[in-house]
């Protein structure tokens, strides 16, 4: 192991190479070093053409990420499980098809960096099929630049798989707290794992080098052997980064909690103002299941931990993040993917084993864009891909679905009051549309499997049955022809259709310690 500077990363990597980086969003993102090869690009050219892979986000979606990458010349190619947090640089240069680009399943991509480390030729997988990534569809490919097919259609055992083609690694970048004389690599201050050892084993299996920042270098032998979590062997050079440059989040430099070295008082937790957004959040929880295995996404359904922390019913529920995290009440906005008070925090190729065998009863997802066949699209708007993250995977395993959103986008305002809601001003784009611009979720698949899928919206309820959409639920003070109907492409199917739970629009509530003890 030698220690360098991060100006010196840059003459390691040649052109051409596959760069495999940690981190999500901020999280784990070696931040330090990406910096470092930019700034060697920017002075000596090199390296150029460049393909880099990441199993989420790599960004703030601001200055920091993929956006030292963004420069003509340096990058060639992006494969990542998520665009969001990339920055605006990187986005125009992958819709302007600048870049090829790829966006695979976050929790496949994070099992493939497994499969290259045992020297597999890909991972073998359901995880994708009926949706954007399936080869019949569009491979997940991101824009017309992007020509090789980087996953296959097969049939194994008389049934139609995918096979996503293992890359060679050639660099591997990663973070982790500490380091000591020999290499060896701790995560203490870490919110999430990750797949930090697999990323190394992957390089080292494919003949490539390691690289790691931390936060500092301690004497050999002074670490604990169970604190480390990638060990000497698979780390070639260690670069000591400033704290700025290693954030424990978007939003954290570092708080103790999340790394489970402290725990707080929930109670103390800021209550969510009652809004659309609290409105939806406590519907949505009136689906949880004490004890049920439970899986929450990013956005609405991160909102639901708090609602159950407000009604005193945390102790009820296992929840669980697809970064790892399980328990506790997961952190939302630019905290999110960690927990105050998480019961355990275990890599993320671990945590979508746990997923994609059907572990979870329920998930909460969000919603974008749902079409009369119940597809859902939540990974590319007006042609500019965003990317899929764990969503596809999570999708395909959970048997209970509720995908959370406000009924429209884009300006959406709304009065809630005395336990009606009224639209003040209405979005100006529709999400329940004719067809959606992007399969992420495949309703016709989905009901085939049998599966239960909810659309929890602040204004109505639907559900997904084997003739569409069905209109269940409206909100009480919502006229279904004028507030509803009239601001959707298609017409759902109306039965019987009930008032919502009119507590859920007041300010105290008081009513989901009774649903979960009604749905044992």
């Amino acid at each position: 192991m030698k220690v360098i500077s991060s100006d010196a990363v840059g003459s390691l990597i040649q052109d051409g190479a596959t760069v495999f980086l940690g981190g999500l969003a901020l999280s784990g993102l070696p931040e330090a070093v990406l910096q470092g090869i930019e700034r060697h690009f920017l002075k000596h050219g090199a390296p150029r053409n460049l393909t880099t892979w990441a199993c989420g986000a790599i960004g703030n979606s601001g200055e920091a990420g993929m956006k030292h990458f963004a420069h003509p010349g340096m990058t060639k190619r992006v494969v990542a499980g998520h665009f969001g947090q990339t920055g605006k640089e990187m986005m125009r240069m992958v819709f302007d098809g600048e870049v090829e680009a790829y966006n695979f399943p976050q929790g496949s991509i994070s099992h493939l960096t497994r499969e290259v480390g045992g020297r597999s030729p890909g991972l073998l997988t359901k995880v994708g099929l009926g949706t954007f990534v399936d080869p019949r569809l569009e491979g997940g490919k991101m824009n017309k630049r992007s020509t090789e097919d980087l996953v296959r259609l097969v049939e194994f055992g008389g049934e139609e798989w995918l096979f996503y083609s293992a890359p060679k690694v050639d660099v591997a970048v990663i973070r982790g707290t500490v380091a000591d004389e020999e290499g060896n690599v701790t995560l203490d201050k870490e919110g999430m794992l990750l797949e930090q050892l697999q990323i190394a084993q992957a390089a080292k299996r494919s003949g490539g080098i390691v690289i790691v920042q931390v936060e500092q270098i301690v004497q050999a032998g002074s670490l604990h052997p169970m604190r480390v979590k990638v060990p000497a062997a698979l780390i070639d050079y260690v670069v000591v980064s400033a704290p700025e440059q290693h954030m424990q989040s978007i939003a954290t430099q570092y708080d103790p909690v999340f790394s489970g070295n402290v725990r707080v008082p929930l109670a103390g937790l800021e209550q969510m103002p009652l809004s659309e957004r609290k409105v939806i959040a406590r519907r949505a929880a009136l689906e949880l299941r004490a004890n049920a295995s439970t899986n929450l996404g990013i956005g609405i359904p991160a909102a639901i931990p708090a609602v159950a922390a407000e009604e005193g019913v945390s102790h009820l529920l296992r929840l669980s993040i697809e970064s790892g995290v399980s328990g506790g009440v997961p952190a939302q906005l630019g905290d999110f993917g960690m927990a105050y008070n998480a019961s355990s925090i275990i890599e993320q190729s671990a945590q979508f084993d746990w997923y994609d065998g059907g572990g979870l009863d329920i998930s909460f997802l969000g919603l974008a864009q749902v079409d009369a066949a119940g597809n859902v699209n939540v990974s590319k708007f007006n042609g500019r891909p965003v990317g899929c993250g764990g969503f596809i995977n999570i999708t395909r395993s959970t048997p209970n679905l509720v995908f959370c959103g406000t009924f429209t986008a884009g300006g959406l305002e709304v009065e809630v009051d005395g336990g009606r809601l009224s639209i003040r001003t209405e979005g100006k784009s529709r999400k329940f549309v004719e067809q959606v611009e992007q399969i992420t979720f495949n309703g016709k698949d989905a009901a085939l499997r049998k599966q239960n899928v909810l659309f929890v919206t602040e204004r109505a309820v639907l559900r997904l049955g084997p003739q569409g959409l069905e209109l269940i639920e409206v909100a009480p003070g919502i006229d279904i022809e004028r507030d509803v109907l009239a601001h959707m492409s298609v017409k759902p199917i109306m039965k019987d259709v009930k008032l919502m739970d009119a507590g859920i629009f007041q300010e105290n509530w008081g009513g989901l310690g009774t649903s979960l003890r009604a749905n044992k």
